[in-house]
């Protein structure tokens, strides 16, 4: 890896952001000079990395100068604004809002899936949703053995996806529910939304607003974004999203209809020596992915591996991952780290 590469995290006092500096030292990153930006109300705190101390600075646009990399992740108006100057400023952007994932010309990678798409980039290079990444990680070997033909994605979603104030909150509503408390809710399904929902024993099937044809935004993200990503724009692909109370690390149930013939055991083989993938398959004795495994891990969990009777070739799978790390602040960087 080339030495002394200069790096700004944006939004570095988040939730993914925090993960980006964290997995940034953990892989060795070779940055020299480290920049960490967020709003005014948190300019000005100190953040630890690899044992030295770093002192977050305000977005500003001069803020972008002498950099090779930007890793965005301070919301999609933040990257609207600020991304392009960024580029323009000669840093290469890594965004990972929603803000630039389906523009043409800007390259939506998952380095397991596409490696090649990142070289492609103009400046911007786009992060894809969380659940999106773990599923076409899953997917790609399967692709390259018998061509897909139809996806039904079913997700199971963790509050950490809605941020650290989500978090906190579902974990006052268990503590409240518990004791027979009132439960307040204020983050469930969105801070902006019209109705607020409890979390906490409970499941609430909508992440981000609705659109008229009755999906929400996560559904149609992850639709759009699968086909992007693998080079496939008729690929007939079906997704319910739902968040659940588990505080780390999203699941799938995949139902997957091929093109031809495949066995459980012939995917498990083609699973099992992916890149970035752990088959936890043995339910004889009762092994499974489960998001406590997946807590803490880059890798995607896959189990479950079936036969599907309902149609002449399908498969179901259970895939699971931290989107904190995978699904997010790992991603990014394995991407600047295909640049270099």
């Amino acid at each position: 890896m080339t030495n002394n590469v200069n790096v700004a995290v944006v939004g570095a006092t988040g939730m993914v952001g925090q993960k980006m500096v964290e997995v940034l030292a953990e892989r060795k990153f070779p940055f020299g000079n480290l920049k960490l930006l967020a709003s005014s109300r948190s300019a000005g705190q100190v953040l630890l990395v690899g044992g030295k101390e770093y002192q977050v600075e305000e977005i500003s646009p001069t803020a972008f100068d002498d950099l090779d990399f930007a890793f965005f992740s301070a919301g999609g108006e933040i990257s609207k604004e600020f991304a392009l100057e960024a580029a323009r400023r000669g840093a290469v952007v890594i965004d990972n809002s929603n803000a630039f994932r389906m523009d043409e010309g800007v390259p939506l990678v998952v380095p397991e899936v596409n490696p090649a798409a990142a070289k492609e980039h103009k400046g911007i290079i786009a992060n894809p949703n969380c659940s999106t990444i773990q599923m076409v990680v899953a997917l790609k070997p399967l692709q390259d053995k018998v061509p897909l033909k139809r996806i039904v994605a079913s997700t199971y979603q963790a509050v950490s996806g809605a941020g650290k104030e989500a978090v906190d909150e579902l974990k006052q509503q268990s503590r409240d529910f518990l004791e027979g408390k009132e439960v307040k809710s204020e983050y469930i399904p969105g801070k902006g939304a019209s109705r607020k929902y409890q979390l906490a024993f409970n499941m609430v099937p909508q992440l981000d607003v609705f659109g008229e044809d009755g999906y929400c935004k996560e559904e149609v993200k992850m639709v759009n974004e699968s086909r992007k990503i693998m080079g496939l724009p008729d690929l007939a692909v079906t997704a319910t999203t739902v968040r659940v109370p588990v505080m780390n690390g999203h699941s799938i149930a995949l139902n997957v209809e091929f093109e031809g013939n495949i066995t459980a055991a012939e995917a498990r083989e083609v699973l099992e020596k992916a890149p970035g993938i752990k088959v936890v398959d043995n339910p004889e004795n009762l092994e499974y992915p489960m998001p406590l495994y997946s807590d803490g891990d880059d890798a995607v969990y896959v189990g479950r591996i079936r036969p599907d009777y309902s149609v002449k070739h399908g498969l179901n799978l259970w895939v699971v991952a931290d989107n904190i790390r995978k699904g997010a602040a790992t991603n990014s960087i394995q991407i600047a780290e295909l640049l270099l």
